[in-house]
């Protein structure tokens, strides 16, 4: 029996497809595209795992067409938007002042804490957690 040399690269001619061998086996030298680094807040880091977890095919498709972190800030971004819309809304339609602020405190964290809540609950079945 011959002792064969195998190359540690090589490349498929019809695929164009690099090959790495390890061991005796050739693997697919398969390299993902630079993805822009971004920061996620809250919503986009609960949309994540929510994708992970619950979506995976969805999420696959998003990380191997390099869509994931555009889908992930749009998602945020558009989540803190309307989170603070619906407390503007909220507020409005409460009469909750800005004076109240100053005169009395406790209710107006309370109610301000109360429509942060409902926001937040809106949003998370909106956009969130579909």
């Amino acid at each position: 029996m011959e002792n064969v040399e195998l190359k540690d690269r090589c490349i498929d001619e019809k695929t164009g497809i690099e090959y790495i061998r390890n061991g005796d086996y050739y693997l697919p030298n398969l390299v993902l595209a630079e993805q822009k680094k971004i920061k996620l807040n809250k919503y986009g880091r609960l949309r994540l795992d929510y994708l992970k977890n619950h979506k995976k095919a969805e999420y696959a498709i998003l990380f191997m067409d390099n869509k994931l972190t555009d889908h992930l800030e749009e998602v945020q971004e558009i989540a803190t938007k309307r989170v603070e819309e619906i407390i503007k809304s909220l507020k409005e339609q409460s009469n909750l002042t800005e004076e109240m602020k100053n005169t009395d405190q406790l209710y107006w964290v309370g109610m301000m804490n109360n429509f942060k809540n409902q926001a937040e609950e809106i949003v998370l079945k909106e956009l969130i957690y579909v």
